[in-house]
């Protein structure tokens, strides 16, 4: 399974970075092939500076070794390698218009002393962070992600969009950090779901990516904007910033598992601005954002 899914990620990478450099039409995708000296490795690639994307990343990693002492304790096991793969996508669009979006679609694996899989699962989703709420292009965003789940258990879209409003929750602002998407994690072999059918849910989810996001890049990169709709744009890149470093579980697993600096930190935005104690006008569009992001909405 470890190989059949590092494959699909690899082609999966190559499937999306050519698809945003065509919308693009500027930049490239810088590539950084890296190891892990513990075990393991990736293939960075990176776009900045370009006519849509100010700066985005699609990576892909595969690393293994034994588990560090934190993370035993996390997962709560006394001895363990592991092997972890997946894709991590963050695009940070020049044009506040169009949203942020991330995503990322991940397999793990666990071993005891003799080598041999203790535990196993896949893990995942896909969100969006708009700065100006377009409400065609969220019920888009949800109906792509709906479409990819019930092709699978009618049951997955809402428990998945659920599980997404709440683990992307800036708790210190009481605020999510986008209108959601799916997020599913740990999802193990069951009585109704073996591995075989997880990987064919989680590539299908993987394959719907670019229709979920590129038509809404492709109707909102042209709209005109003012210098009060970019600064409210960083404004609003920091909050994300906020959450990929005080809760974002990938985050925190990347910098104790010894992983590749620059590689957790792309999805970092170039522009950033926190001002203090910043409110919105009354009755502005800023402010019809800030309500959404306060009261999680069912979209479709």
């Amino acid at each position: 399974m470890k190989y059949k899914f590092y494959a699909y990620i690899q082609q999966l990478q190559d499937t999306i970075t050519a698809k945003l450099e065509e919308v693009d039409g500027k930049a490239t995708f810088q590539e950084d092939i890296w190891k892990r000296p513990e075990g393991g490795g990736g293939r960075t690639r990176v776009i900045e500076n370009g006519a849509v994307f100010e700066k985005g990343g699609v990576n892909i990693s595969g690393v293994h070794g034994e588990l560090p002492d934190s993370m035993k304790a996390y997962f709560k096991v006394k001895e363990g390698n592991f092997f972890a793969c997946g894709l991590s996508l963050v695009l940070h669009p020049k044009n506040p218009m169009v949203p942020t979006v991330h995503a990322n679609w991940r397999y793990f694996e666990l071993y005891n002393e003799q080598g041999e899989i203790v535990d196993q699962w896949f893990g995942g989703g896909q969100d969006l962070t708009p700065y100006y709420l377009f409400d065609e292009d969220a019920k888009h965003f949800h109906e792509v992600c709906k479409t990819a789940c019930d092709k699978h258990q009618p049951t997955f879209y809402d428990t998945y969009k659920k599980r997404c409003d709440e683990y992307f929750w800036n708790t210190h602002r009481n605020e999510a950090r986008g209108i959601g998407g799916l997020f599913f994690d740990y999802c193990k072999a069951r009585e109704d779901m073996d591995m075989q059918n997880w990987y064919d849910f989680v590539t299908e989810v993987g394959d719907s990516f670019l229709n979920s996001y590129i038509p809404i890049v492709i109707k909102r990169k042209d709209l005109e904007y003012s210098q009060h709709q970019r600064d409210w744009q960083e404004i609003r890149r920091g909050r994300y910033v906020e959450f990929n470093l005080v809760h974002d579980k990938g985050t925190l697993f990347g910098l104790r598992t010894n992983g590749r600096i620059e590689s957790i930190l792309m999805s970092l935005p170039p522009h950033v601005q926190w001002r203090y104690d910043h409110q919105p006008e009354k009755n502005s569009e800023e402010e019809r954002l800030i309500t959404i992001l306060k009261q999680p909405k069912e979209w479709i």
